[in-house]
């Protein structure tokens, strides 16, 4: 058998070749131009190489060729028009794009990738690999509330200046309450976890009474001031003052952050204030509950405690609330606030923007 002269191969590029060879991250067709170029480089003839890795002598006589010209680069090179031809052009992925974006079928409010591969005569799977492409998801939807307050700017940039820079010698609490907590009990056992398989609770239950926690949340050390009520009238908010009162040093200052609910408002509060002038009042604009730090503590108390819980009665839940608070208070971790206002209020006036003109 005739041999080809050996390949001129520099040991540097001996050692990178063979890890590429080794790694296995390298494409498989690279592998097989770089063991060709080994090969060659021994004096190995080039028929031999072929049968050893199952490829012609055409393509060993190529990538011999191929290196010679170009060196390493080369064989990681991928000629155009190699590869599977597209079937598709961009003039239907841009049809695709622009039907989701800007209509709707006729009897429904949003596309399905069926209902779209069918409009435009593709598959659901071709549909679907647009949609990913492109980040595109009709079949969610996300609400949204824009605050039509006429003090808008004016109580987000008091309310973010007291996240951003508390006044010294203050306290600043976030305060709300958390009506109509359900005492729900399962009418059945619940199944426990076990491997391969979720907890399963019946669909039913049994309602038991309901309560209201009211909370301060110290923006601060994030630990939280809480009890919990039957209602959540103007007499429960006054007395839920009074124990934050009590409960913090009586020297400074008590910023609270609060909506506008009418109890907060109501002519006896506003008296208790006035004799209690180290409370100071900062409302948020209305329909803009996510600027109140204690509802992101809310949804913590909710997630992890309540709504999975079972609660035989009324007593059970409110003991289960204060249990958890104590537990939070016991290492308590501040929510941290970094958006600034200017922030807030461009991305509110760039929504503003799109509703008007509708994109």
């Amino acid at each position: 058998m005739a041999s080809a002269a050996p390949l001129a191969v520099s040991e540097a590029h001996k050692t990178e070749l063979q890890r590429w060879v080794r790694a296995p991250s390298t494409p498989q067709g690279v592998v097989v131009r770089a063991k060709i170029v080994l090969a060659a480089a021994i004096g190995t003839p080039n028929l031999r190489i072929a049968r050893a890795l199952s490829v012609g002598r055409p393509t060993v006589l190529l990538w011999r060729e191929r290196f010679v010209e170009g060196g390493l680069p080369a064989l990681r090179e991928i000629k155009e028009g190699r590869g599977r031809k597209r079937v598709i052009g961009d003039t239907k992925v841009e049809a695709i794009i622009a039907d989701t974006l800007h209509s709707a079928p006729p009897h429904a409010t949003h596309w399905s990738t069926r209902t779209m591969a069918e409009q435009h005569g593709v598959s659901h799977v071709f549909v679907s690999q647009v949609w990913n492409a492109a980040g595109l998801k009709p079949h969610l939807v996300r609400t949204f509330k824009l605050s039509n307050d006429p003090r808008f700017v004016e109580k987000l940039r008091d309310v973010v200046g007291l996240y951003l820079n508390p006044p010294e010698h203050a306290l600043v609490f976030s305060v709300d309450e958390k009506s109509q907590i359900q005492a729900l009990d399962r009418t059945q056992a619940a199944l426990p976890l076990a491997y391969g398989k979720r907890q399963t609770v019946t669909h039913d239950y049994k309602r038991n009474g309901t309560t209201t926690l009211f909370a301060a949340l110290d923006v601060l050390r994030g630990a939280v001031i809480g009890t919990c009520m039957p209602r959540h009238r103007h007499q429960e908010f006054l007395k839920f003052l009074k124990t934050i009162d009590a409960r913090t040093d009586p020297a400074p200052n008590i910023h609270c952050i609060l909506d506008n609910y009418g109890t907060h408002t109501h002519k006896r509060v506003r008296s208790w204030l006035a004799r209690h002038p180290r409370f100071r009042m900062h409302f948020i604009p209305t329909s803009s509950s996510w600027l109140n730090l204690v509802e992101r503590w809310f949804g913590e108390i909710t997630r992890k405690r309540i709504r999975r819980g079972a609660f035989k009665s009324v007593k059970d839940l409110e003991e289960t609330i204060m249990a958890y608070v104590a537990h939070h208070n016991a290492n308590p971790k501040p929510f941290v606030w970094t958006k600034k206002a200017d922030e807030i209020i461009e991305k509110v006036e760039r929504c503003k923007a799109i509703l008007k003109t509708g994109h």
